[in-house]
């Protein structure tokens, strides 16, 4: 098995699912997620993520239809298994597709999918998103038996869920070393790593600083700050934290 180098540049994906958030505040038409995406475009980011929920509590299909059409860079949509989500990004044919565990009881994604054991369903969305031309990631907690339960799976990349080192990072390095190490095995045994989930202003460098990580997806720091200072400005703060090919 061959393994590609490891690139310094690491892409920035913003998450645009927080505007659609707040356009559901009031059930009206502003702020637009597609105009978020554009500005984020614009001030460097590298591509687009939106998650499409089951119940649909803030991104819609229309928006990810519009996003398909419209943005410049390279559109990530995060799914679970529903059926109907499935169907319409195997139309969409996204340029990656990350399978997420959903619970309509949380508020954002609490962990990384349950690889322990064999579901039906995550195989077949994983070959209907290979049919239709989607590069498939998989959003898994930084643990060894995830990993090579990834990899079985065949997937080409999988997503490091940094939730927990988000919560702990001021309380020492052991949450940043299982990242470290998560991610030199999975490049080891030949997968593409990304990471996010609660990744800041404050705690990124570290995770940034992994050379094995290739994308980070972050969403609600970026829009938080850009509500008070602009899209451009929040976008460019990240990426002059994240190393850039």
């Amino acid at each position: 098995m061959t393994v590609s180098p490891v690139s310094n540049a690491m892409r920035l994906y913003i998450n645009i699912d927080h505007v659609a958030t707040l356009r559901e505040a009031r059930k009206t038409d502003e702020p637009d997620p597609v105009e978020g995406a554009r500005l984020a475009e614009r001030a460097g980011a590298d591509g687009i993520t939106a998650h499409l929920r089951e119940d649909r509590r803030h991104i819609h299909d229309r928006d990810l239809e519009r996003l398909r059409e419209t943005i410049t860079t390279r559109l990530n949509i995060e799914l679970a298994t529903d059926p109907g989500v499935l169907d319409l990004v195997c139309r969409l044919q996204p340029y990656q597709a990350t399978i997420v565990p959903e619970r309509r009881e949380e508020i954002t994604t609490e962990g990384g999918l349950d690889l322990s054991r064999e579901d039906p369903r995550l195989r077949t969305t994983i070959d209907r998103l290979n049919a239709a031309g989607a590069r498939v990631s998989l959003f898994i907690d930084p643990d060894r038996r995830a990993i090579e339960a990834a990899k079985e799976l065949g997937v080409p990349a999988i997503e490091l869920h940094t939730g927990r080192y988000a919560h702990t990072w001021r309380a020492g390095e052991h949450a940043i070393d299982q990242l470290r190490e998560a991610s030199r095995f999975a490049r080891k045994i030949g997968l593409a790593v990304q990471a996010g989930h609660g990744l800041t202003y404050l705690n990124v460098s570290p995770v940034a600083a992994i050379p094995e990580i290739e994308e980070l997806n972050i969403g609600h720091s970026i829009l938080s700050r850009a509500m008070l200072t602009g899209m451009s400005e929040a976008v460019g703060a990240m990426r002059r934290l994240i190393p850039a090919g």
